[in-house]
């Protein structure tokens, strides 16, 4: 996938995953971009070496979205951790 495609998978990834879990994580559309992508990346990485998917990188490709939600997911619950107050 190209950059540009990445930053819109990594959007729609990190909307969804905080659709799913939302709370007082705080940040806007820049913090889900981030977190969309880094969720991605996370996803993907766990496709790749963990479950030995292969290459799970295409857009349409539903493991992709699974793993770059379920990926979001958990960088939104640690990033949520990390910045809970009191």
């Amino acid at each position: 996938m190209g950059f540009l495609t990445w930053i819109i998978f990594g959007l729609l990834a990190g909307a969804i995953a905080k659709a799913i879990m939302p709370g007082k994580q705080g940040g806007g559309w820049l913090i889900t971009i981030i977190l969309g992508i880094i969720g991605a990346f996370v996803g993907g990485a766990v496709g790749v070496y963990v479950l030995h998917w292969g290459d799970v990188t295409t857009f349409w490709n539903p493991r992709s979205w699974i793993l770059a939600i379920g990926g979001a997911l958990i960088v939104l619950w640690i990033y949520g951790m990390l910045t809970k107050k009191g």
